[in-house]
């Protein structure tokens, strides 16, 4: 067994990597440790106090420091072995990146966790749906400045010129901007919907063959709920060149009713119909006053009446035309106006 433990492997004898991965499993040990020991003791003494930001805190920090402790164990584990000089300065990048990274990675939870605790609901508050649009683009666009910055100051540690690397991103630029034309066309597409406000989140919208109600508008697409309960996703861009139809921003629902009544039917019966229907119409509290009733036609087979009625914006439109066309069907039964089906009559000469 002694002699198994010292051979060596790859600079270091077999004893010294068993060593190491001990420590690098005890790291993680330890870690698992401080993640139950934050859960389950930690959190429970902060819910305890008034204000929620130490919650926020304990919160957000458990994973990271999780992640931390990993990292030093990785760190002392393998800096005790011998390694080449290109391999110590392979891995002393390697920890800068890490640890940079794990510090943005926890400054992008906080800062994400203190805007859904106090400023989302402020804006939830306000008349206004301008907010509530923007904020999740300021939420996400913050984001990503985090970790912009955390990536450079990452890169930066670890002994690569940024600076240069910046540089070297401009040589690209203009195929990087053909490649990305689709998403810039997108983000003015958002542009234009904050600034026009076509819609907002919560309106039904009719567009491209899609039918139902804005959940989320983005910088570079929005999402849309559709009458059979589907997700969809809409890039901004479409909303500049096709044709939107905002059902949500509609006054009133216009209906409109044709009832043809059969031939054997008098004037007298007609203009009693006609009265039926103003009547119908006037008494319904969920319909505008502006309806509109006419003998307007002759039909193959029956006297036509058409019927137009406006439902108001508060009122159920199911429910409405629910009663309406109860309510024409019950008069119209009980004062013998008898409505028509499509008939033929055949003349035969004896």
């Amino acid at each position: 067994m002694e002699d198994f433990l010292a051979k060596e492997f790859y600079y270091n004898t077999v004893g010294d990597w068993s060593i190491t991965f001990l420590i690098i499993l005890g790291a993680v040990i330890i870690g698992k440790i401080v993640y139950w020991f934050f859960g389950k003791i930690v959190k429970k003494l902060t819910s305890k106090t008034k204000t929620k930001i130490d919650d926020i805190i304990v919160d957000m920090i458990e994973e990271p420091i999780v992640l931390a402790i990993t990292i030093f164990g990785l760190w002392y584990g393998l800096n005790r072995l011998e390694f080449t000089d290109f391999w110590y300065a392979w891995m002393g990048k390697v920890y800068h990146i890490l640890i940079a990274i794990n510090i943005t990675w926890l400054i992008a939870r906080l800062v994400d966790a203190i805007i859904e605790e106090y400023i989302v609901p402020l804006t939830e508050k306000t008349e206004s749906d301008l907010d509530d649009q923007i904020m999740p683009i300021v939420q996400k666009g913050l984001r990503s400045i985090i970790w912009i910055l955390g990536v450079i100051v990452a890169l930066n540690n670890a002994g690569y010129d940024v600076g240069a690397l910046i540089a070297g991103l401009g040589i690209g630029g203009l195929a990087l901007a053909m490649a990305a034309k689709d998403s810039v066309s997108n983000i003015f597409g958002g542009i234009m919907i904050f600034t026009d406000k076509p819609f907002k989140v919560g309106d039904r919208i009719k567009i491209g063959g899609f039918d139902g109600s804005i959940e989320e508008i983005g910088i570079r697409i929005s999402r849309m709920r559709t009458l059979e309960g589907r997700l969809v996703t809409i890039p901004n861009s479409q909303f500049i060149g096709n044709m939107v139809e905002n059902v949500t921003a509609e006054p009133t629902r216009k209906v409109i009713l044709n009832i043809g009544l059969i031939y054997d039917t008098t004037a007298e019966q007609v203009e009693q119909g006609i009265s039926l229907l103003k009547e119908i119409a006037a008494t319904n509290e969920n319909v505008e006053n502006n309806f509109l009733v006419s003998f307007n036609a002759f039909g193959d087979f029956s006297l036509g009446i058409l019927f137009i009625y406006y439902i108001k914006k508060e009122g159920d439109i199911l429910q409405t035309q629910t009663e309406i066309n109860l309510e024409i069907l019950k008069q119209f039964n009980a004062k013998g106006l008898e409505m028509a089906f499509p008939t033929q009559t055949i003349y035969t000469k004896s």
